[in-house]
């Protein structure tokens, strides 16, 4: 991970709570910020387009001048990019090491409102994507979304892990966050009932549970055991939730988990938004931010 974190800016509030989070971030990892923004349409195709394409760079330089303000030894750079917001934020995830979006708040059905631009890049973005709620969307979501929150104290990195993939991508980023953030690490693996157990007695459902449910144990301290000699600074908690995947992760994320990580199965689909379960559930009812972090 050695190129910039990269946030895609369009002066909403959504993009302001994606900054803030993107350039707590760059502070921690030492790694420079770069404020992408996208302007879709060429200058000469809109109407005044000379001077609207003045007053954004205007306004993009400005912001870009306040953050390094803030930033203390953090670089800091912008660029504006004529063309459609996923292509140039699609384009900026192939040299960045953690591309940073922002998310709208709760919906009248109690989830989050994932616009089409943050889902296609999730889908087809080369580096982790984290998706940041803004700020007060919901009671849960009051944290500052740098991190740490008014009154909770965030702290904990939480990873969604499925031991069916090699995932090391995945392990590697949440241990990583867990380490610069001196934050403990939860390891939550999802592990339902066996396959035709609807079928089954509940005596004989109980024993085979209990049997595939110590297998899962076992198998995830092996998963994990590499890495916690890699980060022995890290504490790390492992846990085996019963359920379906995506709603067990959803359920056992609780209100101190400053960061949730996930993973994306890149198959490098060039149609649709194909990110899986689990991260399509997280992203929409899971609270504090999402690391969604592609692996092969």
């Amino acid at each position: 991970m050695n190129g910039p974190i990269v946030v895609g800016y369009d002066g909403s509030a959504e993009s302001i709570a994606a900054l803030r989070w993107a350039t707590a971030e760059a502070g921690r990892s030492g790694l420079p910020l770069e404020l992408v923004q996208a302007w879709p349409w060429p200058k000469h195709h809109v109407l005044g387009g000379e001077d609207a394409d003045h007053w954004v760079r205007q306004q993009l330089a400005e912001q870009e001048s306040a953050v390094r303000a803030e930033a203390g030894d953090v670089a800091v750079g912008s660029r504006l990019v004529p063309d459609r917001p996923a292509t140039v934020l699609t384009a900026a995830a192939e040299k960045a090491s953690v591309l940073v979006l922002g998310s709208r708040g709760l919906s009248t059905l109690r989830g989050f409102l994932v616009g089409s631009v943050s889902q296609e890049v999730l889908a087809h973005a080369a580096c982790p994507v984290v998706l940041v709620r803004t700020a007060g969307a919901s009671p849960e979501a009051a944290a500052d979304p740098a991190g740490g929150s008014a009154g909770s104290g965030r702290r904990a990195v939480a990873l969604a892990l499925d031991l069916r993939h090699s995932c090391a991508e995945v392990i590697s980023f949440a241990f990583r966050a867990a380490q610069q953030r001196e934050a403990p690490l939860r390891v939550l693996h999802a592990a339902g009932p066996p396959a035709g157990s609807e079928y089954m007695a509940f005596d004989a459902i109980a024993a085979i549970s209990a049997d595939l449910s110590s297998a899962e144990e076992t198998a995830l301290a092996e998963a994990i055991e590499p890495w916690r000699a890699r980060y022995p600074d890290v504490e790390v908690t492992a846990s085996v939730v019963p359920g379906s995947a995506a709603h067990a992760v959803v359920e056992a994320v609780s209100g101190d988990v400053d960061l949730l990580v996930v993973g994306r199965h890149d198959r490098r689909v060039t149609l649709g938004a194909h990110i899986g379960p689990v991260a399509h559930a997280a992203i929409h009812h899971v609270t504090c931010p999402v690391a969604v972090v592609p692996y092969r």
